[in-house]
């Protein structure tokens, strides 16, 4: 996950006093700066929904605690991702097991109040992006009658208009009642397969999905499970085919790829609203090896900077991350590239300035931070989390936080981030405690009254 923020003053230094104090003032006073709402998928409850904790964040200590009337219902079974509305008045949270995406209007006091069921057109939803105006979600699977976990069949990509809905029985307040639209058309279908031209039968797993700060690109990573387990030979039932005259050697073929769509404009004449694969998309993530063990790439996460100038994807298999400048939607791997990360990246975030970015690593439970130079990373420290964090973010209100949801620690990790240098501290009393097995994190900042 990544959330947006901004900078401001460095943090003041107070008596531990102080900061205990500050740690107990509520969301109703001037110091909750965000409301953080964490996912967790073990079901809960009658209808066996997951849970969604939202969390207050002190702006003086960066100290959570749960709101009155948390954790609410996810809506749905096992929730494995969320993403807020450019507004911060509503929450998309995807259910996978259910093939759902709820939509929640969030009051002034950080509440949930759930308001429209969406079926995804694919089968088991596993990330959402939004833009100002779509929700794009990501599915494992295509909506084909042959699909299945048993019988698996390549992802697809679907988008989502966002619209103001005419029902406002529902309204919180002067919260305008949005709804998702009727998924935008792609010829005959609703979605996007994804798909390699040179070998359409291969298998195309999706991991992660970004779109760009300016809402006109849409980047998936995936990988080919095909090439991965049935072409370490160069068989020609995979892109390997295409690439033996470049004198490849076996089981060398690209495994790993990024697909990369422009949006089309509500105005377009051809399929308004829909996507446009970018020229020379899909882009190879990373090299197999095979010195010793063959590694294959496996992108794990992506995220962009706020500047719409840089793409970074963790390869999961390798510890690294890769770093991609952009041009019309075209991506070109940095100089340098890739950074190492810890083991197994799970989740990356970036500053709203681009001069910092933050790699949740799941198996080392650790965050490592970077400096950021024209794409380039250089390490500047390694932070201990709980147990195999799996999402990242940095508090929109101030970047004074950095938050990590901890999957197998059910807790939720808090940092200061010194604003001069990009290091990390731990917050009072991190971690903070979630419910069981969290997945995923949004945020959202606050006014400080209420």
């Amino acid at each position: 996950m990544r959330m947006k923020f901004n900078k401001s003053g460095q943090l003041l230094l107070v008596s531990a006093a102080s900061l205990l104090a500050a740690g107990l003032v509520t969301a109703c006073g001037t110091n909750t700066v965000d409301f953080v709402y964490v996912a967790s998928s073990t079901a809960a409850g009658t209808n066996n929904y997951g849970e969604i904790d939202v969390l207050e964040v002190n702006r003086v200590s960066g100290y959570m605690r749960p709101i009155p009337s948390s954790p609410f219902p996810s809506g749905g079974r096992n929730p494995v991702a969320e993403a807020v509305s450019s507004d911060n008045a509503n929450l998309y949270v995807v259910n996978q097991d259910d093939n759902t995406i709820v939509q929640f209007l969030i009051g002034s006091d950080g509440k949930l109040y759930p308001q429209n069921t969406t079926n995804t057109p694919g089968i088991f939803p596993i990330a959402i992006a939004v833009n100002g105006s779509n929700l794009f979600v990501l599915d494992t699977f295509q909506p084909l009658p042959s699909c299945s976990s048993a019988s698996p069949c390549s992802g697809s990509v679907a988008v989502y208009p966002i619209t103001t809905s005419t029902d406002n029985s529902n309204n919180i307040g002067s919260l305008p009642n949005e709804a998702l639209g009727t998924p935008v058309t792609n010829g005959s279908l609703n979605y996007w397969p994804l798909s390699l031209s040179c070998s359409s039968t291969n298998i195309i797993v999706p991991t992660a999905i970004n779109v760009l700060a300016s809402g006109s690109y849409v980047y998936v990573t995936a990988y080919d499970s095909t090439a991965a387990t049935a072409d370490a030979n160069l068989t020609a039932n995979s892109c390997d085919a295409t690439d033996i005259g470049n004198n490849l050697i076996p089981g060398t073929a690209p495994t790993a790829y990024v697909f990369a769509f422009s949006v089309n404009p509500s105005t377009a004449s051809v399929n308004p609203g829909g996507l446009t694969a970018v020229a020379g998309s899909p882009f190879v993530v990373g090299t197999v090896s095979t010195s010793g063990a063959r590694i294959l790439p496996k992108p794990s996460a992506i995220a962009s900077d706020p500047l719409n100038k840089f793409v970074y994807i963790a390869d999961s298999a390798s510890g690294k991350i890769h770093s991609y400048s952009v041009a019309s939607g075209v991506l070109s791997e940095v100089n340098g590239s890739p950074f190492q990360a810890g083991t197994i990246p799970s989740a990356i975030a970036v500053d709203p300035t681009g001069s910092y970015a933050y790699v949740a690593n799941s198996q080392d439970s650790s965050v490592t931070a970077y400096s950021v130079s024209s794409g380039v990373l250089t390490s500047i420290g390694s932070y201990a989390t709980g147990l195999q964090p799996v999402a990242i973010g940095i508090d929109p209100s101030t970047s004074h936080f950095l938050y990590t949801v901890n999957f197998l620690g059910s807790n939720v990790s808090g940092f200061q981030v010194n604003s001069t240098d990009g290091t990390l501290i731990n917050t009072q009393r991190s971690p903070y405690t979630t419910n069981t097995l969290p997945t995923a994190m949004v945020a959202i900042p606050h006014g400080g009254t209420m």
